[in-house]
């Protein structure tokens, strides 16, 4: 009954830890007890954690299934002339220029939208 009560704790304690990793950033995560502790035919125990496609980490959280959560930390107060990329290998975020997305976009109050030809460049020359 002691090992029984200690792998329970141990489930609401995981649990709790993703729901308020959740909490802290514009994420979202999910829980399904339906799946099976495995991804691209590897098998996971408990506790063990793997990356899916789209930078989502899982956990195993057997018996009671498995819980989901986006790992990037996408911004969301920018120009409107700006847009997230994420870098799908890396989950890596870049703000770029919608016009031009070899551009880094880098809001402040210096920024002008370029749509309207209203940035100046400084060539040193």
């Amino acid at each position: 009954m002691d090992s029984m009560m200690r792998h329970n704790t141990m489930i609401i304690f995981i649990g709790f830890m993703m729901w308020t990793a959740c909490l802290a950033a514009p994420m979202q995560c999910h829980f399904n007890s339906q799946a099976l502790c495995e991804y691209e035919g590897k098998q996971y125990s408990m506790g063990e954690s793997w990356m899916e496609q789209g930078c989502i980490q899982c956990t195993c959280l057997h018996p009671v299934g498995v819980g989901c959560c986006e790992t990037v930390h996408q911004p969301v107060d920018f120009p409107a002339w700006c847009e997230v990329r994420v870098e799908t290998l890396t989950c890596q975020v870049t703000l770029v220029m919608t016009s031009d997305p070899r551009l880094l976009c880098i809001p402040g109050e210096n920024n002008i939208d370029p749509r309207h030809g209203a940035i100046n460049m400084n060539l040193a020359g």
